[in-house]
């Protein structure tokens, strides 16, 4: 981590009460519910932080949980990944607004993007929807003031690539 993120987390943790951090401290690195894991980062090990960037390190994420559905965030950039009965992989980045039907005889990891920096190119908020009923996933993406955000990433003296990448998506 590079001297002025760290600072941008210190900048965050020091507007968070104990109770806050505690509670933060205290929330699982994975949680299973179904046939669905939810992880932050890589499921092979949540508490390494690794980014899922490419079809390779989704497989590994794939591999190491028996969930049928996996969910992870952590890299800032949509993506849907999936693994077939013979380990073959399959990635491609959704399209907001349409849904994807997450067939029963593949694995799949879903990368769901960030609200907060975006680094795929598009400033607009990204989530994702899990329609369990149907088993589709739906991407979405929402605008902000992103103008407005990256001021008071200004105001509160924090450093400025913070604020400018936001315009940018990166």
């Amino acid at each position: 981590m590079n001297a002025e993120a760290q600072a941008a987390i210190e900048w965050t943790r020091g507007r968070l009460s104990a109770p806050q951090r505690r509670f933060l401290a205290e929330l699982p690195l994975e949680l299973s519910e179904e046939d669905r894991l939810y992880v932050h980062s890589d499921a092979s090990s949540p508490a390494r932080w690794r980014y899922v960037q490419d079809a390779a390190d989704a497989g590994r994420s794939i591999i190491a949980t028996p969930a049928q559905i996996s969910f992870c965030g952590h890299i800032h950039r949509p993506a849907l990944y999936s693994m077939s009965v013979t380990a073959k992989m399959t990635s491609f980045v959704p399209v907001a607004g349409v849904p994807v039907q997450l067939l029963q005889g593949r694995r799949w990891l879903a990368v769901l993007g960030s609200v907060g920096q975006p680094r795929d190119g598009n400033p607009a908020a990204c989530f994702a929807m899990f329609d369990t009923a149907k088993r589709e996933i739906t991407y979405w993406r929402a605008p902000y003031d992103v103008a407005a955000a990256a001021s008071k990433i200004r105001d509160n003296g924090l450093p400025l690539w913070l604020a400018d990448r936001l315009s940018a998506g990166r």
